[in-house]
């Protein structure tokens, strides 16, 4: 299984952006998807997830309300849309896939089947 993030930019204060996360090797609808982040001397930490099959998405208090996860089956690929974005949103975003996890969750230290290198986000006038 692998897993490939792109869309990663340098955008504005309050613009967006739309990441994605396109699984290879693997049914994506069987995996749970988790998008996290590090910031440049900060610990990765968990922004959104959506669970395997009919899971229903999870975010960080952070991005409530301003970021949307969604995933697309035939084109094996897990969006992150991202609103309304803020310089603490600056990061070096992750996606990772975990098998048959319905109820997913935002810790990145869970066993996660596989991990991508990372798209920059950076959020700056």
């Amino acid at each position: 299984l692998q897993v490939a993030e792109s869309g990663g930019a340098l955008v504005q204060p309050g613009g967006s952006l739309r990441l994605a996360c396109t699984v290879s090797g693997g049914t994506l609808d069987h995996y749970a998807i988790g998008w996290f982040r590090q910031a440049p001397g900060k610990e990765r930490e968990g922004v959104s997830c959506i669970g395997s099959g009919d899971g229903a998405p999870n975010y960080a208090d952070s991005v409530k309300d301003r970021f949307t996860i969604s995933r697309d089956n035939d084109k094996n690929t897990v969006y992150l849309q991202m609103n309304n974005l803020k310089p603490e949103d600056t990061a070096v975003y992750s996606c990772a896939a975990d098998l048959f996890v319905q109820v997913c969750m935002l810790v990145p230290t869970l066993p996660y089947d596989a991990w991508g290198q990372g798209t920059p986000v950076t959020v700056s006038s």
